[in-house]
């Protein structure tokens, strides 16, 4: 071998070098059930050239097994399985294949196209450049096309194939694709839809998938992989936009290195480049930047790099280094539109936790504007949404974050919402904009605070927040309790949860979302309270562990006590002095907690009151030691 010649490491480096060099372009396809999407994807990666031979021989075995027409091969048995597989289930996966051409690497995602898979589109359509809608043309739009194209543009995809797909089922007539593409092209101006490509195309017999139809010489315009390689998506976009760096890990070896490690989100950043810190609005400049490589003069989206800044500006996780002359918005309040993927619905007044980039919060549903109506596009009141709903909401963050408008960033401008509990990702969204509240109102520092009234007072101040079914006892102890503490001289206040439905929550019901509600505007009262030096005894049923927690986080680590106030439901009936149980019972009464309403039982109370086994008084002096214990109050 010539010294000169490259080695076989060498090819192969240079043939994956030369290989991760090519443009990627990710892509979705989606359509009604049985418009052929598989069929389409199984026929584009084999004539792409993209299936092994193994694949190739497991397919032709499948179809004959199967039994295809004249032993002809069934690309759909590519991505769904065998035939008897499929009736067994739909597939509920988001199905990804990666393949290549000389041009350009593509990622495909392949979604189901029942609406109760709503989620799933979502998923596979985040990252996208590009969607496939496969239209029948046999059938023309449906309802499915009118939802996933609203999906597409909600998403932010800006370019789409209007893929008319069976046109050998119409005779390859052009007034049928002529018609369809008509009427899209209508969809897709309302929906805000700028690039749309009608191909007409027959995907079982590849008919214009890689090469030209000669069925359809009346057809033009690009092949289906014509235009996929072709296609310019704003590969450079995001490298032009001002740049954004989301802060993931503040790295810090040594008493002399301080860098923050991230992914750029968009733009470029130069050593020596001033930028501004948000939400802080610290200002710095670049001093280096290290990649694994070691330093580089500068990093373009999405590259991963760990920034040094001159001045030692404090700088967190979860914050976002910016272009100093065009920073990212910061707010704690936001319009957003929510995709809600938990079968528990989304109710007002209930916290998740949110995350953005690399940014944390405790997000709070305040006002749900409406739901949009998957079939009609419009928007209709709502109190909840339910599984794969989708729909515009106001959240309440209990911090600032950075964040760019969905439409202008979907890097910096999703979310995803996160249950507290199962740390389950139950909704996707995108922020619009921040309400002009959050900048408006800021917390006023007065001179005289919590010390200074509990030192006035005498005692510390604390909630005990007592938690249980209807008849448990919780208002006779804490009727007690009070007793006790006020005899001590104990400032105090009991919050009842029937006595706050008489003034301050008057205009709530027993729904669910009035539950939540209901216990948020108790907790936020017994917050005020306790700042005031008080010590307040809540007493409600408080069915949901989400707003027990959420009640919880308003306050410090002892000034939260947790107390189930454990009676079994047959004893509650029992005393049921109020005769709801009864009514419930009959079906007089809806939502009765224990009945046709859960209750979750706490997990880990700070106390919990047998009261089949421990009379009132008992009950309340176990209360009061544990206050002396954590030392709110002196006995």
């Amino acid at each position: 071998m010539s010294p000169d010649q490259p080695t076989a490491a060498q090819q192969l480096q240079d043939i994956v070098t030369a290989h991760e060099a090519k443009d990627l372009l990710r892509f979705i396809t989606c359509g009604s059930v049985d418009d052929g999407k598989s069929t389409l994807i199984g026929r584009l990666l084999w004539e792409a050239g993209a299936l092994h031979e193994d694949q190739l021989s497991a397919l032709q075995a499948d179809s004959l097994r199967v039994g295809t027409r004249g032993g002809e091969i069934d690309f759909a048995l590519l991505l769904d399985g065998l035939a008897a597989e499929r009736e067994q289930a739909i597939t509920i996966d988001v199905a990804y294949r990666h393949f290549a051409t000389a041009q350009r690497r593509f990622i495909v995602a392949d979604t189901p196209g029942h609406e109760q898979y709503t989620r799933n589109m979502v998923t596979g359509a985040s990252t996208a450049d590009l969607a496939v809608v496969l239209v029948d043309a046999r059938k023309g739009l449906l309802p499915q096309t009118r939802r996933h194209s609203y999906l597409v543009a909600l998403l932010g995809i800006r370019h789409v194939v209007l893929a008319v797909n069976k046109m050998d089922l119409v005779d390859y007539r052009q007034q049928a694709f002529d018609d369809i593409a008509a009427a899209y092209a209508v969809l897709a101006q309302n929906l805000g839809i700028s690039d749309v490509t009608a191909i007409p195309v027959a995907g079982v017999h590849g008919d214009n998938v890689c090469t030209a139809s000669s069925h359809m010489p009346w057809y033009g315009g690009p092949t289906l992989m014509q235009h996929l390689q072709t296609v310019q998506v704003d590969a450079g976009r995001l490298r032009e936009m001002p740049l954004r760096f989301p802060v993931q890990w503040v790295n810090r070896p040594s008493a002399d290195f301080r860098g923050l490690a991230g992914t750029l989100a968009a733009g470029t950043v130069h050593a020596g480049d001033r930028v501004r810190v948000m939400p802080s609005g610290l200002s710095s400049t670049v001093k280096r930047i290290v990649t694994h490589g070691g330093d580089v003069a500068a990093a373009a989206a999405p590259a991963s790099v760990t920034l040094l800044l001159k001045d030692d500006i404090d700088v967190a996780r979860g914050e976002m280094v910016c272009a100093a002359d065009a920073p990212a918005d910061a707010a704690s309040q936001f319009q957003a539109t929510v995709v809600w993927m938990d079968t528990q619905p989304l109710l007002r007044g209930r916290s998740y936790l949110l995350r953005a980039g690399s940014a944390s919060a405790t997000a709070t549903v305040m006002p749900i504007r409406h739901r949009i109506d998957i079939q009609t596009l419009t928007p209709v009141p709502a109190e909840r949404l339910e599984l794969n709903e989708i729909g515009e909401v106001e959240l309440e963050l209990d911090r600032v974050i950075a964040y760019d408008p969905y439409r202008a960033n979907r890097e910096t401008g999703g979310f995803i919402l996160i249950d507290r509990h199962t740390h389950l990702t139950v909704g996707a969204g995108m922020l619009h904009f921040g309400l002009r509240r959050s900048d408006n109102l800021r917390w006023q520092d007065l001179d005289v605070d919590k010390t200074a009234r509990q030192r006035l007072n005498g005692h510390g101040s604390a909630v005990v927040w007592l938690t249980g079914l209807s008849g448990a006892g919780k208002s006779t102890i804490a009727n007690l309790l009070e007793k006790r503490l006020h005899a001590l001289g104990v400032r105090t206040y009991v919050l009842d949860g029937d006595n706050v439905r008489h003034g301050l929550n008057k205009d709530l019901g027993f729904t669910a979302q009035d539950r939540v509600e209901n216990i948020r505007r108790v907790a936020e009262v017994a917050r005020l309270m306790v700042d005031a030096g008080v010590v307040v005894i809540a007493a409600l049923i408080s069915p949901f562990r989400a707003e027990r927690q959420m009640a919880r986080e308003l306050f410090g680590p002892q000034e939260f006590i947790e107390v189930f106030v454990d009676t079994p439901l047959n004893l509650a009936e029992q005393r049921d002095p109020k005769g709801l149980y009864a009514k419930a019972r009959r079906g007089e009464l809806k939502n009765f907690t224990g009945i046709d309403s859960p209750y979750e039982v706490p997990q880990a109370p700070d106390a919990v009151i047998d009261t089949a086994r421990l009379e009132p008084q008992a009950s309340a002096d176990v209360l009061l030691k544990l206050m002396v214990e954590r030392q709110i109050v002196k006995a």
